[in-house]
């Protein structure tokens, strides 16, 4: 176990495996398959609704009916009710491509012409096949579907362009198409009967009858490129949507027998799927771009619109950071585009507005990859102005411009930052001050400028007079950032030169030279510290104030990506080529954890609290999310976790973390077994120990600061909490409907015997008189008898404990002696003996010093309520006078102890000083 554990990955829709669509009542779902493990989404508002466990394999093919969902992977075919793997089917010796239900059976085909029928009736783990079939040698299978109203039979067809028809009930080979000499990618049956479309790798699409094995019509893509998805519209209309591997959507008239409309770049790349819903003018597709889209046929030209879709980054991200606090990632990727990923709601991740990219398209007649901002080299952001203006500055591959985004609405903000510079070169690193009014741009020919953000204005461009070009660095500018007053700007050249700026006078305050070629670079404005990357592959910590080393990192074997700190400064993170990612302690001056992964880290971002890592690795579409241990385990001593100077092999995270490999497992049960042991070893030891009072020593009560809080400010919620309006008087009750008066404001009914005779019972007429007759049999004042008989009170402290303080308050008040009387009578009052119970309780507690906080309020209500008895009486003055004197010298040792701890915290700050 290390500091960071996988936790799950994020950004990942679909991938290069056909969907499943399965309506269950009135809501339809889709499960797609996102590497191992699958998702299942709500086709209404595409949310997700499930993700399955992760899977051994990689998935190959999906099949769903009612509430089972079929998953091939590898030879195996993994049977889920939900999302919970109820049995493992297992008679494939070679890799399962096909899947697909029918009626109660289950048919799966392999790569070398198997085929195997499961039923599904009665899911067992060992379950065996009801039949097998063989195709003939030769016959590899492509697609395989079930025509409406065939029983029994499908139809297969071949890698070699032939269609077959089989009785899978006896067995047999009906029927042979000879094909159209293509190979056939896709096929699917029309609600016509006999008629069926097929696919093929030349571009056409044919429409066939197998009753009469007859032509019906014909159709080719105007682009190069196999047709790879069909599907039928069921609402009556005659048409018939194809894909392509371009990424283009045709629909086809079937009547006309023509092209209707294209869905022009409806996928950056391959379609996998097409789906008509049933009876409704709505397609869904999925390609390998990972995403899903929704489009729907409501306009009067035919054409469809895009209704909803779900996408995450068709190509690997390049740039991470936190956002909101570590509850968003902002993430920006080769494929053009600048999103940002929700941590704990996949539904509220979307990709940033580039305003109207999709309409300049079509209006210039271009791919909107060429409308589109070239790939984000680096960013930064600012969220303490996300309400004002712009809070995001982006920099763009190849591109002498930076641009401004509004993260409050998503969208590109309306300022372009232009330097000024006479020879424009690209824009390699920016940033933006912690006040969040200007960002600061730097170029690869050297030039620094300075930008408003809310008016997009230049406000100064850094010089340094000793360079030739009159520039900031004589080669490119690597990274800046900005300290947290504004006072200081920092910036490094590639060259390795390290220069300290005046922020508002933009001047050269101070230099450093690395030695080596500087390649990135990060600033901690906590604590000032700055990190650098050479080219030696060396991780070099300076001071900016001093502009000294003070820590030098070595380890790394091959080029460093990225690094970052922690919130707090006192970690470095540092990933490279070679796999790894390691974590530098920068107060103990080494390396107290590394990790390797199969696939290299490119970018590195560490939320503020510091619970989770984000990281993206080469040609990875999603985010990955690695949870930091020391924080949720409840300990805090990092050398239980971190692995030294040892690196760890650990596997990347997964879309699903609900099933680990049989290692893990064993790792995980001696893991909670070790826990186990050492929460038992705790609870002995708090038994032992924690139980009994430590001398000299003040032990508090651990409850709530609202409850005992409250017992000395009752008043005041009282006040707080009185009714703005009156009780409303109760309803009356039929005269002849006999009832008593009540406090709640209830009508109560007087019971059958009261009405009979009893009514005359003097404590019935009478109920005022009992209020004045006192009840000292209640728990509270037995169980203060008992506990002063024995001369240990703990038994009542837990009691009043535990005691909401409306309920503690009411029964002080019950001791409470109200009347004018004089001092022999009141010294019959059997409320005077508990007060003095009560009185040597606090002396008792007060001495022991225990729950400290919890009886000094008690003791001020009490005085509060019994002030003016106390004072009245002889022996209970007595009793006050004792209590005095033990609070003070209470008070008196708490008072030495604190003037004995501030004067030890001032020698060690001079000390220090």
């Amino acid at each position: 176990m290390g500091i960071f554990e996988p936790y799950r990955a994020i950004g990942y829709i679909t991938e290069s495996v056909p969907f499943s669509v399965q309506r269950l009542g009135t809501e339809t779902f889709v499960t797609v398959s996102v590497g191992k493990a699958f998702q299942v989404y709500d086709c209404a508002k595409l949310t997700l609704v499930a993700v399955g466990p992760q899977l051994p394999k990689k998935i190959r093919a999906l099949a769903s009916n009612r509430d089972y969902t079929f998953v091939a992977y590898g030879t195996n075919i993994g049977v889920f009710a939900r999302t919970d793997q109820v049995a493992t089917w297992s008679r494939h010796q070679e890799k399962v491509k096909l899947l697909l239900v029918l009626g109660d059976y289950v048919l799966s085909v392999d790569v070398k012409g198997n085929i195997f029928i499961w039923p599904f009736k009665e899911i067992k783990q060992n379950l065996e096949a009801v039949c097998h079939i063989q195709l003939e040698h030769g016959f590899l299978p492509s697609c395989i579907i079930h025509p409406d109203t065939y029983l029994n039979k499908v139809i297969l067809g071949s890698q070699a362009g032939s269609l077959q028809l089989w009785n899978i009930s006896t067995r047999k080979k009906l029927y042979e198409f000879k094909g159209w000499n293509s190979p056939v990618h896709c096929c699917v049956s029309s609600p016509a009967l006999d008629v069926v479309a097929v696919g093929c790798s030349d571009g056409t699409i044919h429409v066939h009858n197998v009753l009469y094995d007859e032509k019906v019509v014909s159709f080719t893509h105007s682009t190069r490129g196999a047709v790879t998805a069909l599907s039928f519209r069921t609402d009556g209309e005659p048409l018939l949507a194809s894909g392509g591997s371009s990424g283009v959507i045709n629909i086809w008239h079937l009547e006309k027998r023509r092209l209707q409309s294209v869905i022009k770049e409806a996928h950056d790349c391959q379609i996998i799927s097409l789906h008509f819903f049933a009876n409704e003018p709505v397609l869904m597709s999925s390609a390998a771009d990972n995403s899903i889209k929704m489009w729907i046929f409501d306009s009067t030209d035919g054409d469809a619109r895009l209704l909803r879709f779900r996408s995450g980054h068709s190509a690997p991200p390049l740039c991470l950071r936190f956002y909101k606090n570590g509850r968003c990632i902002l993430s920006a990727g080769q494929d053009r585009a600048f999103r940002l990923f929700s941590v704990h709601q996949d539904q509220q991740s979307r990709e940033l507005s580039q305003r109207h990219v999709t309409k300049r398209a079509k209006k210039l007649r271009v791919k909107e990859e060429e409308i589109k901002l070239k790939p984000v080299i680096a960013f930064d952001c600012a969220e303490i102005r996300e309400r004002d203006w712009c809070n995001v500055v982006t920099c763009h591959m190849d591109t002498p411009k930076a641009y401004v985004w509004r993260l409050q609405n998503f969208v590109i903000g309306e300022h372009i930052l232009s330097p000024s510079a006479k020879n424009q070169t690209p824009i390699k690193s920016c940033a933006i001050s912690a006040c969040g009014n200007f960002a600061i741009l730097g170029t690869e020919g050297g030039w620094i400028e300075k930008f408003n953000l809310q008016s997009g204005i230049s406000r100064g461009i850094y010089v340094d007079t000793s360079e030739s070009k009159s520039c900031a660095h004589y080669g490119e500018v690597v990274g800046v950032a900005c300290d947290t007053t504004n006072t200081m700007m920092i910036s490094a050249g590639f060259q390795g030169d390290i220069k300290v700026w005046d922020f508002k006078a933009c001047k050269v305050k101070s230099r450093l030279e690395v030695g080596r070629s500087v390649t990135k670079m990060v600033y901690q404005r906590t604590n000032g510290l700055l990190a650098t990357v050479a080219d030696d592959m060396v991780l070099r910590v300076f001071d900016v104030l001093s502009l000294l080393i003070v820590r030098k990192f070595e380890g790394h074997t091959d080029r460093i990506t990225d690094l970052c700190f922690s919130d707090d400064g006192k970690w470095l993170l540092s990933s490279s080529m070679d796999g790894s990612l390691r974590i530098w302690d920068v107060i103990l001056a080494r390396q107290i954890d590394a990790i390797s992964v199969d696939v290299s880290i490119t970018a590195i971002s560490l939320s503020p609290s510091m619970d989770i890592l984000a990281t993206s690795h080469v040609d990875q579409n999603g985010v990955y999310l690695w949870v930091n241990q020391v924080l949720f385990s409840g300990s805090l001593d990092v050398d239980s976790y971190a692995s030294g100077k040892k690196v760890r092999n650990v596997q990347m995270p997964s879309v699903s973390s609900k099933q680990r490999s049989e290692d893990e497992e064993d790792r995980r049960e001696e893991t909670h077994c070790a826990l186990a042991n050492q929460h038992l070893i705790i609870e002995e030891f708090s038994k032992s120990h924690f139980n009994q009072q430590i001398p000299d020593l003040v032990t508090l009560s651990l409850l709530p600061k609202s409850q005992w809080q409250s017992l000395t400010n009752l008043d005041i919620i009282k006040v707080r909490n009185k009714p703005i309006e009156p009780p409303k008087k109760p309803e009356k009750a039929p005269f002849f409907l006999p009832s008593v008066p009540s406090l709640s404001g209830e009508i109560l009914f007087e019971s059958n015997e009261v009405t009979n005779g009893k009514a005359k019972d003097p404590e019935v007429q009478e109920p005022a008189q009992n209020f004045r007759k006192l009840d000292l049999s209640s728990p509270f004042c037995q169980l203060l008898q008992s506990c002063a008989d024995t001369k240990d009170f703990s038994a009542f402290t837990e009691y009043i404990k535990g005691l909401p303080p409306s309920t503690l308050d009411m029964e002080l008040r019950v001791l409470q002696i109200l009347e004018d009387e004089d001092d022999k009578s009141l010294n019959q009052r059997p409320e005077l003996h508990s007060i003095g119970l009560l009185l040597d309780y606090f002396v008792l507690e007060l001495s022991c010093k225990n729950n400290f906080e919890f009886i000094q309020a008690v003791i001020k209500l009490f005085l509060k309520i019994h002030g003016e008895t106390i004072r009245r009486h002889s022996t209970m003055q007595v009793k006050a006078i004792k209590l005095l004197q033990v609070q003070s010298l209470v008070w008196q040792k708490i008072d030495k102890m604190f003037q004995n701890v501030r004067c030890m915290t001032s020698f060690l700050s001079n000390s220090q000083l």
